[in-house]
């Protein structure tokens, strides 16, 4: 699915000016199945919102494993990759089970909060990678203006559920494989913050702005079975019924209701972007239907204040 969140953000209407931006599945020839095993709990919390406070030592972390904490998260659940990492791969696309010498390790974010480390040298076929290098052993940043592993985005918005199931959103790594295994576990009842990155100054793919990309599962489909790679027809990972997009830029926060060609199927639940009196546009996915009729997508942009997606 070659969709650009901020270039769909456009369907809504042309008065949005939504600006061209790109989040590219390069990798999917790459992707392979994955078991799925161990348990993981992850949850947010808007009000929770803290900075991480110890600056990411370089030379000292073993490459065996994610340096979880500081916002780092282990992505424990899925066997293909060890150590809980989130894509391994080298300059040339070449991936790895495990994290080894000249191979970057990307890694997931608590909800909310996005990676800060990719090369700023990226592969000239198109492909991206990001994450960690590891050297001799050790992780090194690979990105050296950052201290810290994880940074938070615009903080406005927030998932809020009303249904009684919990909902498995699982966000692409990205720079990375672009598998969909970045974790949000939206509770039943609950709410969650969402990424929402920020285009002006994050990663870049020739001169396109990334945001925030989002599949997301039936309610009552775990974590653990829902943010992988799926098989065709297996209505989980990039087979979900429903794909969000989140981002900034020029002030303007952009949330989008995005058609995923993979699955044409109902999910079992209702979404719509409430943005509040400083917004533009309506956008709800309601019965099958995006605003009532077709299947075209829409966008919210939010001029100011909180935004949220409801699930109801």
């Amino acid at each position: 699915m070659r969709s650009s969140v901020f270039a769909l953000l456009s369907l809504a209407a042309s008065s949005l000016a939504a600006p061209a931006a790109h989040q590219h599945h390069h990798h999917q020839h790459q992707k392979r199945d994955v078991s799925v095993s161990g348990s993981i709990s992850i949850s947010g919390d808007l009000s929770a919102f803290s900075n991480p406070l110890e600056k990411f030592q370089d030379g000292v972390h073993s490459c065996d494993s994610v340096p979880t904490g500081q916002g780092v998260i282990s992505v424990n659940w899925i066997s293909g990759l060890d150590g809980g990492w989130t894509t391994i791969m080298n300059g040339n696309g070449d991936t790895s089970q495990k994290c080894k010498d000249g191979y970057y390790c990307s890694y997931a974010c608590q909800a909310g909060m996005s990676k800060t480390q990719w090369p700023s040298e990226q592969p000239s076929n198109g492909i991206s990678v990001g994450g960690l290098l590891c050297k001799n052993g050790k992780l090194y940043r690979s990105n050296q203006d950052q201290d810290y592993l994880c940074s938070w985005g615009a903080n406005n918005v927030k998932f809020d559920s009303q249904i009684s199931k919990n909902v498995a959103i699982c966000r692409t790594d990205y720079p990375g494989s672009e598998n969909m295994n970045i974790p949000t576990l939206l509770s039943a009842g609950g709410d969650a913050p969402v990424s929402v990155v920020n285009g002006d100054n994050y990663y870049t793919w020739k001169g396109g702005r990334t945001s925030a990309q989002y599949y997301v599962n039936n309610a009552g489909v775990s974590i653990q079975d829902g943010c992988v790679w799926g098989t065709e027809g297996s209505g989980v990972g990039n087979w979900a019924p429903v794909v969000l997009g989140a981002g900034t830029t020029g002030g303007k926060t952009y949330l989008s209701l995005i058609p995923n060609p993979n699955n044409t199927e109902k999910p079992n639940y209702n979404i719509r972007i409430e943005g509040g009196d400083d917004s533009q546009g309506d956008c709800k996915y309601e019965n099958g239907n995006y605003n009532g009729h077709g299947t075209d997508g829409c966008t919210v942009t939010v001029n100011s204040g909180n935004a949220k997606f409801v699930f109801y």
